[in-house]
């Protein structure tokens, strides 16, 4: 609850783009009031345009004032940021027409002048000849008159205050909903990253089971210096592959580098049966891919095809270029692959966890496909082709 106020608290709209809407909301008064008054031919536009500008510079700073006071309602509800917004907007609009009146001020005694100097000739006296009760009378009829400009500035101006909030509070909408679109995809990468861990993680205890039981054997037949050894390919293997990253893709040479690390355990309990050969093209050797993708294959060969036969079984990784796309190849030659046309027993746990995890990483963009070959039995693995050097790039 706690993390979903302060997501909240943190959708404000950047001071920026609130500038960018003051300055915009304001200029486009100038330019409209500037050509209001070149349509009706209005004197002194010239001077006119330059107050104008200056009334629209004290408006900009007035409107940022009202910011100032809206965005502590950021958070609130949206009939609280309405009624904020009918509120604040009344004084803001007050200041706006004071403003407005100060930067017209000489130009407006200039007009209330002109004015009375018509009214005095329509009266048809001359201005010295004008009694008490005319000058009171002709006073109070341009009292109305300024009264009358002051409420019209003064609603025209809390009409394009309210404008504002308006643009304001869809702005903030807009904020609240991209933060809460970044929020989703935060979620939505952990929840991936978490299974591709949980996918990696089955991974190792398997190996682990199996080597521990070939540890094991090598111990009882008591070849120590093969268990030695062993044991030693062992902590290097799993240095290795605990010290990367379990989402992260790796070097294709690292993943080989790996694998071979394995047979080479492997090697220790099958020397005379078990035979490796990779096959990898230089150009081929910084594409990435996941993390011991290939190992659940590597061990189901070792597992199905060297273990139980008495002559000796090749396994192969090879790799390639195809349209644009990695293809990585596990095989062997393990007779046992032909005795049968079902899927090797216990082998579809494995094949299972690698289909996941490249449904996780690239989703339809690879495919796994396994089954009998005229030698033996064959995996193939296709996925998007990408380079450690583009991702350092990007």
């Amino acid at each position: 609850m706690d993390k979903a106020e302060t997501s909240k608290s943190a959708a404000r709209v950047p001071f920026r783009i609130v500038l960018a809407s003051v300055v915009g909301l304001w200029a486009t008064y100038l330019v409209l009031m500037t050509l209001r008054a070149e349509l009706l031919g209005m004197e002194n536009a010239g001077e006119m345009f330059e107050r104008r500008l200056i009334a629209s510079a004290i408006g900009i700073l007035i409107t940022l004032g009202l910011w100032v006071v809206l965005r502590a309602f950021d958070t609130k509800p949206l009939w609280a940021k309405t009624c904020a917004a009918l509120v604040f907007a009344l004084p803001a609009a007050l200041l706006s027409m004071q403003a407005n009146r100060m930067v017209f001020a000489d130009l407006q005694s200039q007009l209330n002048d002109q004015v009375l100097r018509e009214l005095v000739e329509t009266s048809g006296v001359s201005q010295e000849d004008v009694d008490d009760a005319q000058l009171q009378g002709i006073s109070q009829f341009m009292q109305r008159g300024n009264l009358q400009y002051i409420v019209e500035i003064t609603f025209s101006r809390y009409f394009m205050m309210l404008a504002w909030c308006a643009l304001y509070l869809a702005l903030l909408s807009g904020e609240r909903a991209r933060v809460a679109e970044r929020r989703e995809q935060q979620f939505r990468s952990a929840a991936k990253a978490a299974e591709l861990k949980s996918l990696r993680y089955q991974v190792n205890p398997h190996f682990l089971f199996n080597t521990l039981n070939s540890l094991s054997a090598l111990v009882l037949t008591d070849k120590k210096q093969a268990a030695e050894k062993m044991i030693q390919m062992i902590s290097t293997f799993y240095r290795r592959s605990l010290a990367d990253d379990t989402t992260a893709d790796v070097p294709l040479r690292e993943e080989i580098a790996q694998q071979k690390l394995y047979l080479d355990i492997e090697a220790v309990r099958f020397p005379m049966r078990l035979v490796a050969d990779y096959d990898i093209p230089e150009d081929l050797e910084d594409a990435l891919i996941p993390g011991m993708i290939l190992q659940p294959l590597v061990e189901n060969s070792v597992k199905h095809a060297v273990a139980p036969s008495a002559g000796q079984v090749t396994i192969r990784i090879s790799a390639r270029e195809e349209y644009g796309r990695l293809v990585v190849t596990v095989s062997d030659n393990g007779t046992s692959a032909r005795d049968s046309e079902e899927v090797r027993p216990g082998f579809g746990i494995g094949l299972n966890n690698v289909h996941e995890r490249l449904e996780a990483r690239f989703g339809n963009e690879a495919t796994v496909a396994s089954g009998h070959s005229p030698d033996g039995f064959v995996t193939h693995l296709r996925l998007p082709l990408l380079r450690m050097r583009e991702q350092v790039a990007a």
